[in-house]
């Protein structure tokens, strides 16, 4: 792997271009301060993060030549595409790993947002982070019909043909396939255009596999074909994916900027992400006595049984004495409730991805997990803390029966390749293999205040990656 040191809604309607948006009663909110703990109180399903979403569109309209049509504006920065919380945070950790302006400033981020609240939510704090960090941001619905899709993509045009650096942080996604397939080819594009991929998570070592060997782009826990609409996407995805295998030439530079194990494919360039960024921007963490466990969407993508796992939850929560349950965006508040049932765990709903949760504190002096990308990224996020990372493989009886053939493998793959985690059976003690060496530590720095979880009642809306 190629590592480069890092140097130093609800309402979403538009915004001004400066400054906060207003309250209710018309007066600004107070600033918002990076160490306060934040989340969600699942007893009433309230989310604490700010009411209104960043809505602010901060591209500028580049100058074209009327008699040829041509964009005459000189290209610009960075343009980067995010859906979830995981790859906002990691675009963060990409510019701070590249200081260098050239290619990577200005940079301006494109949210297109899901509908379920809990990523919003998460999403509109991490644009409060982004724009601390003197990020334009753009929010922009993009989902609702054919239409709006349409009108998206040609609003996005001309930001496409100006950027030198494209940054997306889901290749999987159709949205995102469409953007690069149906992209104008401006000047910027037809020569060294750069073409960065962020970490979405464990979805990275699927996407670098497929990519090395030419295959077409599935998710690792999707079956067959994807149906009539992966027919009639088939052509859209063919030239996405051709968008990114860079060619032998080098005029189409490809990064993948990663926390996770993945060999480079030719001509691609993989960074390691480190998270640098988050290291020096929060904690070092205050430690509790008990163990925290961490959510996963594994039963909402079809590929664990929902009793199996309650049980192996509920193992895990007595064998090493877990007091509380990061719970995964995606889970639902009836799974959630049930958790609670069966395990009495304090269930808690972030609302900032989970490395940046737990780099401020307090965490557990264990975290436990199941095959997720946390396995990969806390190690690196506490790098320098006395925090143990531990993970719990997953027992192939846990499968559903229409989990993807590839599951197990994969799933498998996750938590043999991490490093300076402490492996657990699926069922048992722990083994007694020796922990691989931990992540270099990097610089700490700021303080870390208590969360305040609550344990959920009724079901909410919305619900840490998988």
């Amino acid at each position: 792997m190629s590592r480069r040191r890092s140097a130093p809604g609800a309402d979403d309607g538009p915004t001004p271009t400066t400054g906060r948006t207003p309250t209710a009663n018309g007066q600004p909110p107070p600033p918002t301060d990076a160490n306060t703990a934040t989340g969600t109180n699942t007893a009433t399903g309230t989310n604490t993060a700010p009411a209104t979403a960043p809505a602010t569109d901060t591209s500028t309209d580049a100058a074209t030549d009327t008699r040829t049509g041509n964009d005459t504006a000189p290209d610009t920065g960075a343009l980067a595409f995010v859906e979830s919380p995981v790859q906002l945070l990691n675009v963060l950790e990409w510019l701070h790993n590249h200081p260098d302006p050239a290619g990577c400033r200005p940079l301006t981020l494109v949210v297109l947002p899901p509908h379920d609240a809990m990523t919003r939510g998460q999403l509109r704090r991490m644009v409060e982070l982004a724009r601390d960090e003197g990020v334009a941001v753009r929010w922009q619905e993009a989902r609702g019909g054919l239409l709006k899709v349409l009108g998206t993509v040609l609003s996005l045009a001309r930001a496409l043909r100006r950027a030198r650096t494209l940054v997306i942080g889901d290749p999987f996604s159709r949205y995102v396939q469409l953007l690069l397939a149906l992209a104008p080819a401006g000047r910027a594009s037809r020569s060294r255009q750069h073409l960065t991929v962020v970490d979405d998570g464990t979805a990275t070592m699927e996407f670098v596999a497929q990519l090395a060997k030419g295959e077409r782009l599935v998710r690792w826990h999707r079956r067959g074909a994807g149906g009539a609409r992966g027919l009639l996407f088939a052509p859209v995805s063919r030239r996405a994916r051709r968008r990114l295998t860079p060619p032998a030439d080098g005029a189409r530079p490809v990064e993948v900027f990663s926390s996770m194990p993945v060999e480079p494919p030719r001509n691609v360039t993989v960074t390691a992400n480190e998270f640098a960024w988050t290291r020096a921007r929060f904690g070092p963490p205050r430690l509790t006595r008990g163990a925290d466990l961490v959510g996963t969407s594994l039963v909402e993508t079809g590929v664990v049984d929902m009793d199996r796992y309650l049980e192996a939850v509920a193992a895990l929560a007595r064998e090493h004495g877990a007091t509380r349950y990061f719970a995964h965006r995606r889970e639902s508040g009836d799974k959630l409730a049930r958790v609670t049932a069966a395990t009495g765990l304090e269930v808690v709903r972030p609302d900032l991805p989970l490395e940046l949760v737990a780099r401020r504190g307090p965490v557990g002096h264990t975290v436990l997990s199941f095959p997720s990308t946390v396995v990969h990224t806390l190690p690196l996020a506490l790098a320098g803390t006395a925090v143990t990372v531990a993970v719990c493989d997953v027992d192939p009886d846990w499968l559903t029966r229409t989990a993807s053939p590839r599951a197990q493998g994969f799933l498998a793959g996750v938590t043999g390749t991490a490093r300076g985690v402490r492996r657990l059976p699926a069922s048992g003690p722990p083994d007694v293999r020796p922990e691989q060496p931990a992540p270099p530590a990097g610089p700490d720095a700021g303080s870390a205040p208590d969360a305040r979880p609550s344990p959920p009642a009724a079901p909410g809306p919305g619900a840490a990656s998988a």
